[in-house]
């Protein structure tokens, strides 16, 4: 019987899910939008992934903002954050990688490698500004596909500047573009060059960045990005056709690292609540989260001493 693994990163728009063979081949694999709950995106998930005949399922890991609540409904065997998820999954395919770029739906991330080791990296997840949702609702407040932005914003010749430090003057900067009448392809396209300036600007402030470069994410489709990421840099951006699903990938090879017996998937029937409350046990007053799995208690988090662990 032939071995496979889990892999799910999930995050607070989409979630992504992969199950790779032991040569790191994906086997199955789906992207779909979490919206708002973690829980039931992850069931939704499961019902799309397919572990093929002749395979079982030896390793589940999970990643991203979502992970340990996950990594508990799944029984995961590994949890780790989206840097080394990420990390991991390049250097398998891209071992002389030395910059990961990853522009995902709510936040933005970049990691610097030197020899296969991470060095250095920074987030970005206090503002929208520069990701996925906020290149969705600029889509929509100018009539445009988020599917066909890209592809757009190729036909400029003149994109427009576009202030976007701040999505709320994003926003103002864009409506005002429009009402002097400039034309889609070029607003589009001008908000393609100024994610890419504002991930640099920020995100990549004060780093270094080496080729080769591997820029990933959801945003990583968009051609526009790609295009301004390749005139900005002077250089060729790496972009794998699986890009968006990289942190699942990574989170997979990771658990494939650690076997375990044959695991199983079916969740659908057992149900899984999270309870929040305040703890009052000392002046800390944290915000305790408790998981249950079939009324049952199984673990909590968010306290910052050993009261917050109480089931009260």
């Amino acid at each position: 019987m032939n071995k496979c693994y889990l892999g799910v990163d999930i995050g607070s728009i989409s979630t992504k899910g992969v199950i790779i063979d032991e040569n790191y081949n994906i086997l199955s694999s789906n992207y779909i939008w979490t919206s708002g709950n973690p829980i039931e995106a992850v069931k939704k998930l499961m019902n799309t992934l397919t572990i093929l005949p002749g395979y079982k399922l030896c390793g589940i890991g999970t990643t991203g903002s979502a992970r340990k609540l996950i990594g508990l409904m799944l029984g995961a065997n590994v949890v780790k954050n989206e840097i080394i998820a990420h990390a991991v999954g390049t250097l398998s395919f891209y071992p002389n990688v030395r910059t990961i770029l990853e522009i995902g739906g709510q936040d933005s991330k970049i990691i610097m490698i030197n020899n296969g080791i991470i060095t250095d990296y920074a987030m970005n997840t206090l503002c929208a500004a520069g990701t996925g949702s906020f290149l969705s609702s600029q889509a929509k407040r100018i009539g445009v596909d988020i599917n066909d932005f890209g592809s757009l914003a190729l036909k400029s010749k003149n994109p427009v500047k576009i202030a976007a430090r701040c999505t709320v003057f994003a926003e103002s900067d864009l409506i005002h573009k429009a009402q002097l009448g400039y034309k889609k392809e070029d607003i589009v396209a001008g908000l393609c060059k100024s994610i890419v300036l504002n991930y640099l600007n920020n995100v990549g402030k004060g780093k270094k960045i080496l080729e080769p470069i591997v820029f990933q994410g959801g945003v990583s489709k968009n051609k526009g990005v790609e295009k301004y990421f390749n005139e900005i840099l002077n250089t060729k951006v790496i972009i794998d056709e699986n890009s968006h699903l990289m942190g699942a990938i990574g989170i997979a090879i990771l658990s494939s690292k650690e076997n375990h017996d044959e695991l199983n998937l079916n969740i659908n029937e057992i149900k899984f609540e999270t309870k929040g409350f305040e703890c009052k046990g000392c002046s800390n007053n944290c915000e305790v989260v408790r998981i249950f799995k079939d009324e049952k208690l199984i673990d909590s988090f968010g306290n910052k001493c050993e009261k917050g662990l109480k089931t009260f």
